[in-house]
């Protein structure tokens, strides 16, 4: 017994790591492009100012910089890059791409001109005056964030004020910016969209865990409730948009503690309880199929078992599909994938109502048909739940492990495909 727990804790262990893994290379992976814009940093440009440096690692903080390490992991300082945030700054006749380099305390040691839309004779001019780049070198980042150019004695450079000027502004911009969005803490606001939500979900686990479950009218109830107030009113379902867009933005705990709340228990109930709770309580869309299954149209179809195998693969391409969207940046609206936007009537688009409609007629015939054959989100609840000492490491895990692995193929490779993708533009 000792040993089949041991096993079970550690099947579950691991699903909880390939997840998260998939998350994390994704968070990974976006802050990167966000920071690298269309030309990454490479570790040779900065060798003049940081002779060791090895590697760089992406901030994923407000600051959106790139720590400098050695071959040793250790921190020899941190870079800003001016572009893409200070692209509307222009000086003489375009803008300049600056890399502004800190040691571990903050202090600015150097600058760096990557590129520049301006003309040469401005940017020699500054290259070669001394003056200039030293009148940053041991600035604070608060320093220069709370800069006033004037009364801080910056001045153009001869021949080339405008460009010089531009330039300044952009450093100046750049910290500035990251050090409002580091300060802006926004409390946790509860709406009464948030407290309704909650109250669904307390309802929803006693529906699960204690002898509610068992009332028919209850149920009956509640699904109504389901439908209309987390469907049509709230419209808060899980979808791979939504789980997506937080794996490469971040989680809204602020501004939507009830969702953030219905994601985590949607997660760790199943995880930890072995209880599908999201997809048999609190999904509005399998309570539409479970109401429409009970007209009695039951058994007019049967799916042949070869197609119902082979059907049973569509949510796992579809994750897929997902995955590669996400991590390739392919222009294609995820919300399209999932029938679940369909329940806001106002924003709704083709491709999810007719995919909405579908699966429910579909349900007319067999049972939850678009949960067994079509939703990829389920299929991702499902990976995580426990199923107890009976539980197997199986095909799901397999593929889940293979997914994960994709990912972190087109994580290290990203340089190599982006440059594809521009290519083929």
């Amino acid at each position: 017994m000792h040993a089949a727990k041991l096993k079970e804790v550690a099947l579950q262990l691991y699903r909880f790591a390939v997840l998260a893994l998939i998350v994390w290379l994704i968070r990974d992976h976006h802050v990167r492009q966000r920071i690298a814009g269309d030309k990454p940093v490479a570790v040779e440009e900065i060798k003049a100012v940081f002779t060791n440096a090895a590697s760089l690692r992406p901030d994923h903080s407000e600051r959106a910089g790139l720590f400098v390490l050695d071959g040793d992991g250790n921190q020899l300082g941190y870079l800003v890059r001016t572009l893409p945030q200070c692209n509307h700054i222009i000086g003489y006749c375009g803008v300049t791409d600056l890399l502004v380099a800190f040691d571990p305390s903050m202090k600015v040691i150097g600058l760096h001109v990557r590129a520049t839309e301006d003309t040469r004779s401005h940017m020699k001019d500054i290259l070669t005056d001394r003056k200039f780049p030293k009148k940053w070198n041991g600035m604070m980042w608060d320093q220069v964030a709370g800069m006033d150019l004037k009364k801080a004695g910056i001045e153009g450079v001869s021949g080339a004020t405008m460009t010089s000027m531009a330039m300044a502004q952009s450093i100046v911009h750049r910290v500035r910016s990251a050090n409002q969005q580091l300060q802006h803490h926004q409390p946790v606001t509860f709406k009464l969209r948030d407290y309704g939500l909650i109250a669904v979900i307390i309802t929803g686990g006693l529906m699960t865990f204690t002898h509610w479950h068992g009332r028919r009218w209850m149920r009956r109830v509640f699904q109504a409730v389901i439908i209309g107030y987390v469907g049509f009113i709230n419209g808060d379902l899980l979808a791979q948009s939504l789980l997506a867009g937080w794996a490469r933005s971040g989680v809204p705990w602020n501004l939507a503690p009830g969702l953030v709340l219905l994601v985590a228990v949607s997660f760790l109930v199943p995880w930890a309880a072995k209880k599908p709770l999201y997809c048999h309580q609190l999904c509005p869309h399998g309570a539409a199929q479970e109401w429409l299954g009970r007209l009695g149209l039951r058994g007019k179809i049967k799916v042949p078992a070869r197609l119902g195998a082979g059907l049973q693969w569509l949510p796992a391409l579809s994750l897929v599909f997902v995955l590669l969207v996400v991590m390739l940046a392919a222009p294609f609206d995820l919300a399209d994938l999932e029938p679940f936007d369909a329940y806001l009537l106002t924003s709704a688009g083709v491709a999810t109502i007719v995919i909405a409609v579908v699966g429910l007629v579909a349900s007319l015939f067999i049972p939850q048909a678009y949960c067994r054959y079509g939703c990829p989100t389920g299929a991702l609840l499902e990976f995580v739940r426990s199923h107890g000492a009976n539980d197997r490491f199986g095909r799901r895990d397999v593929a889940a492990g293979l997914m994960a692995g994709l990912v972190a193929l087109i994580w290290w490779q990203s340089p190599l495909i982006n440059s594809w993708l521009l290519a083929v533009d």
